[in-house]
């Protein structure tokens, strides 16, 4: 089963960067997608079934904002979208498909960097959504989290971390709260379980030359439970081509839905 995450900074200008043409070429099984930065009226019939893949979306109410999807090659028995939140489901950050006694969701967690009142939705974001995260560890489950958390873990997972340990996406709180899912609720990072010592940067700044000199962060996860975490065979970012200012994260599982 390969499983693929990615924010795409706009559906439409990924479109235009290739990204489709890519996407028919990966034969996968499930494509979550953050950042769609459109409504359904902008959709042409390739972003809504690209490649034999039937697409759901849980879109923004601003428009040009936020916004996720998910492409299934199997059609979900559910489709469950939002948390139920709604300020939070008002900027369509959450889209949940079950598959038998699987359930794969795309995720986009705010982003606090561009002001205070903006870390503040963040924190409470976290807050709010711990207790789903809870209820998906304990429902019996197997579950794979895909998105943007725009959280670094850890210090191998942002190449300056020194210089951010005061700014948004590396501040303690962040961090212990992401850890508290893999240490209290036996959530695993699929790309740190597979490669301890390997950064895997999925987000690169527009700023300076921070993409073509790989300063990057990992702020892109496939957070799992134990069982299909498991699974997990193998892991890549693709960068050889340029659809976003986040590269799509791509996990092959040996994993089978009933």
């Amino acid at each position: 089963m390969r499983i693929i995450s990615a924010n795409l900074n706009g559906i439409r200008s990924a479109a235009n960067k290739g990204f489709f043409e890519w996407l028919a070429k990966q034969d996968a099984d499930v494509v979550a997608l953050q950042e769609l930065k459109a409504q359904e009226a902008d959709l042409s019939q390739q972003m809504k079934a690209p490649a034999g893949l039937k697409g759901f979306f849980h879109y923004a109410e601003k428009k040009g904002y936020s916004g996720v999807g998910l492409y299934c090659r199997r059609e979900p028995d559910r489709v469950i979208t939002g948390l139920g939140i709604a300020d939070i489901d008002f900027e369509g950050r959450y889209l949940q498909a079950d598959f038998g006694n699987l359930s794969v969701v795309s995720l986009y967690l705010p982003s606090g960097s561009s002001s205070d009142e903006r870390q503040q939705v963040k924190f409470s974001f976290l807050d709010r959504f711990r207790p789903h995260l809870e209820q998906l560890a304990s429902s019996g489950r197997e579950v794979v989290l895909l998105g943007d958390w725009n959280i670094a873990h850890n210090e191998i997972d942002l190449k300056n971390w020194k210089g951010n340990l005061k700014n948004s996406g590396f501040l303690p709180e962040e961090r212990s709260w992401l850890g508290k899912l893999f240490t209290e609720l036996n959530f695993v990072d699929v790309w740190r379980k597979l490669y301890p010592e390997i950064p895997g940067y999925t987000w690169w700044s527009n700023r300076g030359q921070a993409y073509a000199k790989d300063v990057g962060w990992r702020i892109d996860y496939h957070i799992t439970t134990p069982g299909i975490g498991a699974t997990a065979q193998s892991a890549s970012v693709y960068k050889e081509e340029k659809f976003s200012d986040h590269a799509p994260l791509i996990v092959d599982y040996d994993y089978q839905t009933n």
